[in-house]
């Protein structure tokens, strides 16, 4: 048989690239999406810092209104009616909380005789201002007492005390109290109180507007604060 002619290199070559081009799969390509590097404990740290520093700034204007509304509050006092026990221009810390309690209980909030107490007069005139003014005097009559102001002194009868009883001699504020001015002859109603200004002679008080309802009282007197060489706690 005669023999068929050689294929030359170059074609085998071409035939083997061909075949192989034929047999291999066709290249498949993948988008791979680049991936963000984790972030260092220190970035996490100083990101936490900035939201920490962000809700302070928020939640601090809240708080001290919340506190200043219903736990505690300063107050600076004006004119002489509460001396020598607080004179004009101190600063006073008065405690609410006492009194939010009641407003949430339900119940109504007697304070002791002998607290000192900051609360509303209503339609109060003073000099010449007419509306709801913020006093600070001494409780001396509590709700049921009998209580009577007569040649100077005051004089309280209770079932406790059938006979009567002088509170400015028996309580430990009474050092500083001196003749009280007056004719008074009440029976003090429920949920009242009767306060009086330590400064007997320059204080507009009960004598004058009468007891005042607890409801409107807004808080005791727990500290003195300035002066800081006078500062004291109550």
């Amino acid at each position: 048989m005669p023999n068929r002619p050689k294929k030359s290199d170059a074609e085998a070559s071409e035939s083997e690239d061909s075949s192989s081009s034929q047999s291999s799969s066709p290249l498949k390509t993948k988008l791979h999406k680049n991936k963000r590097a984790p972030w260092s404990a220190d970035r996490r740290h100083h990101l936490r810092n900035i939201i920490s520093t962000i809700l302070i700034i928020l939640l601090a204007p809240a708080i001290a209104i919340i506190l200043t509304l219903y736990v505690f509050q300063q107050y600076q006092v004006d004119g002489p009616s509460m001396q020598p026990t607080l004179h004009n221009g101190n600063r006073l810390i008065v405690l609410k909380l006492a009194r939010t309690w009641s407003r949430i209980t339900g119940h109504p909030y007697i304070p002791k005789r002998g607290d000192i107490i900051i609360f509303q007069e209503n339609n109060l005139y003073n000099l010449a201002d007419e509306g709801t003014n913020q006093l600070v005097k001494r409780v001396i009559g509590l709700p049921g007492d009998h209580l009577v102001i007569k040649n100077g002194v005051v004089t309280i009868y209770n079932k406790a005390h059938p006979k009567g009883f002088d509170p400015d001699k028996t309580l430990p504020y009474g050092t500083v109290i001196g003749y009280t001015s007056g004719n008074i002859n009440i029976v003090i109603p429920k949920d009242q109180v009767f306060v009086c200004g330590d400064n007997r002679g320059d204080s507009l008080d009960s004598r004058v507007f009468g007891t005042v309802p607890v409801k409107n009282i807004i808080g005791q007197l727990v500290a003195k604060i300035t002066p800081v060489s006078q500062s004291k706690t109550f």
